[in-house]
């Protein structure tokens, strides 16, 4: 029998508050299953559940706020027998009737009676005026959508309106949807997405998100930051005319929802960069560096009235320009509504970070723990820039690096770099 346990979301994260449950007891759960939904000052996180098997008890009630580490729920491994009926036969073998000297059995003895569980009281009657209960993620999605919590019935616990319940609502024939509508569709000035990281649009914070709690959180992770990780910082400035132009003739022809965003070509050859430079993708944690051999790239997501998530897409080195497109799309998208799971808050490998359109012309940024680095993007400018000896004007981007110099070194830096820019200037290799 296994615990499972209040993960860790991030270095900033000592407690959470338990939501809603998305299974009970008796529920066969796998790898990856999302199981539960806990509130943090991040938002609202899916929690997945990394082994297989049966949900034996439910340890924590919804609306507790938990420290890291404490129990949430006994899981039984397949093949592993039910607590029950391990108790049952120990109730069993201590009833059977003993053996007497004389070879006869002793009176039989009833076997003690289970306490018979009170049947759940039904959830109090709610008050005109008091909002119906429903999860983070059901009331942010609720009120991006404009449905009404009233109009939703409730399936959780107590009642409680989950995420579910507001997509079988919105599911249900109510006109049709316009793509204008659809999350990352609906295309900004030159077809550019909102809310993708690059496009210069930050996302939308999720309705009831305490962005001072928020704030604080950010600023807790990142003075541990600084105060733990001895810093270096490198920049270099590039050429980005032949990835500018390359991009062009891509999008010719193409929906705007189906274009590419100078942002896809950033974190596209950041993750190439570090695959080829393992010495700042993976963590630092209990004294030792521990590379990945994949790159799961943290994507900064900039939150309307404050705040910043950086939520990892995995495996960033296999994906191709137009699945890491969508990738960047419905990761934005999810980070809106709080529909973001914890593998993706918790295993970045590293971070990139875009100011996009409209920003500074460099970005310096502070690496997130247990993360050893992070590359920014500045926003691309148009500049007078020598082309074989003649001065041309040409849009150039600003390119930094924040690496910890217990894992590597500015010449190792600048070698990332270094092929960051390569890749930027062969686009088609991308």
């Amino acid at each position: 029998m296994s615990v499972f346990k209040m993960p860790s979301l991030g270095a900033d994260m000592e407690e959470g508050k338990l939501v809603e449950w998305l299974v009970k007891p008796g529920d066969e759960v796998a790898h990856g299953d999302v199981v539960a939904v806990v509130e943090t000052q991040k938002g609202a996180i899916e929690i997945e559940i990394f082994e297989a098997g049966t949900v034996e008890k439910l340890l924590a009630e919804p609306g507790e706020t938990l420290p890291v580490g404490a129990p949430l729920a006994h899981v039984r491994a397949p093949g592993e027998e039910a607590a029950e009926e391990t108790e049952e036969a120990e109730i069993s073998k201590q009833a059977a009737p003993p053996e007497t000297p004389a070879g006869k059995p002793a009176p039989a003895r009833s076997a003690p009676e289970k306490p018979v569980a009170k049947p759940a009281a039904p959830p109090p009657p709610r008050t005109g005026e008091s909002p119906p209960p429903a999860s983070p993620a059901a009331r942010a999605l609720a009120a991006k959508e404009g449905v009404g919590l009233d109009d939703i019935t409730g399936s959780g616990p107590g009642g409680a309106i989950l995420l579910s319940d507001v997509e079988a609502c919105l599911a249900a024939p109510r006109g049709a949807q316009s793509a204008e509508d659809t999350p990352g569709a609906r295309p900004e000035a030159g077809g550019k997405p909102a809310g993708i990281a690059g496009g210069g649009t930050p996302a939308t914070g999720k309705p009831g998100l305490d962005m001072g709690a928020m704030r604080q959180a950010i600023a807790a992770a990142m003075s541990r930051s600084k105060r733990e990780i001895p810093h270096y910082y490198l920049e270099r400035t590039i050429d980005l005319q032949p990835a500018t132009d390359w991009l062009a003739v891509q999008n010719e022809g193409r929906d705007p929802d189906a274009r590419l965003l100078m942002g896809v070509l950033f974190l596209r050859a950041t993750a190439l960069a570090a695959a080829k430079v393992p010495e700042f993708n993976g963590h630092y944690e209990d004294g030792a560096f521990r590379p990945s051999e994949a790159v799961h790239a943290g994507l900064a997501v900039a939150l309307r009235g404050g705040g910043l998530i950086a939520p990892a897409i995995r495996d960033a080195q296999a994906l191709g320009l137009d699945a890491m497109m969508a990738a960047i799309r419905d990761v934005v998208a999810r980070t809106r509504t709080g529909r973001l799971r914890n593998s993706e808050i918790t295993q970045g490998t590293i971070t990139v970070s875009s100011m996009g359109e409209g920003g500074a012309d460099a970005l310096y940024a502070v690496i997130y723990p247990p993360q050893v680095a992070i590359v920014g993007f500045g926003t691309p400018v148009r500049r007078a820039w020598v082309v074989d000896d003649a001065l041309q004007p040409r849009t150039t981007v600003t390119v930094t690096l924040s690496a910890d110099h217990r894992v590597s070194d500015g010449r190792r830096g600048a070698r990332l770099l270094s092929e960051i820019e390569r890749l930027l200037k062969e686009p088609e290799t991308l």
